[in-house]
């Protein structure tokens, strides 16, 4: 075999930095072979990492919590200051993805033995060329993401350097978990083109097919039986094993990461959620320094949701729609009767195997799901944006009275007022009674 484990070293470089911060402790010595074992150095270093992370995150987030308690304003101020606590939950991402390591070291095996399978058939090793983008996009990620976690601290919240760190951290694994995803999505794209591509060439030799028939084989049964494993029945039945094998590594990319995917999604839908919020309420005013956080730190997470949604689709499609139209391209009337029922199966088997990526049974990953939290996000805007609308002019104008004070301060106006209703009710009475009473009539 001329290379071995393309698939693995496309996706190398991301990998290596997922290690790097305490992520999918995997031990794979060589291809095929990978497993999560819990006595092994990769876990143990990611456990210490974790349990140094999570005690930093501990303290930043009783920090945090602690401005919440002492923060009097108005309501659009505390949901900013909550969009800070929310920003530490990708901590939890890395407990659920221990939980599913096996089912991650199970897609890389499977990977492996697709790449021996389809040099077996073809033979040449499979021409996947993303190593150049994936090394591109683990240097350059980690940097914007760092950037823009100091530029939203910097004009969002009076926050200490120090503080800072883990908020990069967590950020950082979640735009590469991100990228994790588009690389392995562009891989089973760019296979199942490759795939197509080649399954195509079958009609470039109908020629020599045709030949072997009308002049070599056609009166001898030996030579028809030779031609039958030789020829396109035999290339078909291979390019559908092949397709099969790719088609449900693409259903267990979704579920190996069903649980992981699940929880970012929802992440991401609700940090958006809160900073398009923060950055409607805060324009009513007019453009500030903070609405430049609040604007990064939404278009930020917006692009991530979109790239995971979109190359899911895209792969999905590729490898079962786009496929299937090359399928039905292929010339039926050269060939003999064994690959014609080979092409009729191929074609049932695409339509009976689903190719879609789906998260565990949860929900399909696709541009339908990018729509439908957008959908989501706008109809829980305009509830925020109306509660806000409800609140009393004159507690938006006075940004040093909170919410609570603003309640006491109405009931004790209550109060007051009936108080003096009751006070004045039997004045008004006595005034009526005299009113109504006659003078006394003297004596003539």
């Amino acid at each position: 075999m001329e290379k071995m484990s393309i698939f693995y070293n496309n996706i190398a470089p991301i990998q290596l930095f997922l290690h790097m911060i305490g992520v999918l402790p995997i031990t794979r010595r060589e291809p095929g072979k990978a497993k999560f074992l819990l006595i092994s150095i990769p876990f143990g270093y990611s456990l210490v990492f974790f349990g140094i992370l999570a005690t930093y995150v501990t303290y930043v987030a009783k920090n945090r919590i602690s401005i919440v308690k002492r923060l009097s304003g108005p309501f659009e101020e505390a949901v900013i200051a909550y969009l800070f606590l929310v920003n530490i939950l990708p901590l939890v991402l890395v407990p659920i993805l221990w939980l599913e390591a096996r089912k991650i070291a199970r897609l890389w095996n499977d990977w492996d033995d697709f790449e021996i399978l389809y040099y077996q058939i073809s033979g040449h090793s499979l021409p996947l060329n993303l190593r150049r983008k994936s090394t591109t996009i683990a240097i350059v990620l980690p940097i914007l993401s760092i950037l823009s976690v100091v530029i939203t601290h910097t004009t969002m919240a009076d926050i200490q350097f120090i503080q800072v760190i883990p908020y990069c951290l967590l950020d950082n694994l979640t735009a590469m978990l991100g990228a994790w995803w588009f690389i392995i999505c562009e891989s089973l794209s760019m296979t199942a083109n490759i795939l197509g591509d080649r399954f195509q060439r079958v009609r470039y030799h109908k020629h020599f097919w045709k030949f072997l028939l009308k002049y070599q084989y056609l009166s001898s049964l030996a030579g028809y039986q030779a031609l039958r494993h030789i020829g396109p029945a035999a290339m078909v039945a291979d390019y559908r094993a092949l397709w099969l094998r790719l088609s449900k590594l693409t259903r267990d990319t979704g579920n190996a990461t069903c649980y992981t995917f699940t929880f970012l999604n929802l992440y991401l839908f609700f940090i958006i959620t809160l900073s398009v919020y923060g950055l409607m309420s805060q324009l009513s005013e007019g453009f500030g320094i903070k609405d430049i956080g609040l604007a990064i730190t939404a278009m930020w997470n917006v692009f991530l949701l979109f790239y995971i949604c979109d190359k899911a689709h895209y792969a999905s499609f590729d490898v079962r729609t786009n496929f299937q139209k090359k399928l039905l391209m292929v010339e039926l009337n050269w060939m003999n009767s064994d690959a014609q029922t080979e092409i009729n199966m191929f074609i049932r088997a695409t339509e009976m195997n689903p190719s879609n990526i789906n998260c565990g049974g949860f929900f399909n990953v696709n541009r339908n799901l990018f729509k439908g939290l957008l959908t989501t996000m706008v109809t829980y805007l305009v509830v925020l944006l109306q509660f806000q609308i409800s609140i009393p002019i004159d507690a938006a104008r006075n940004k040093n009275v909170s919410l609570a004070e603003l309640a006491n301060d109405m009931l004790l106006n209550k109060a007051e007022d009936e108080m003096t209703s009751s006070a004045t009710t039997p004045l008004t009475t006595t005034t009526r009674a005299t009113t109504k009473m006659h003078p006394p009539k003297g004596r003539k």
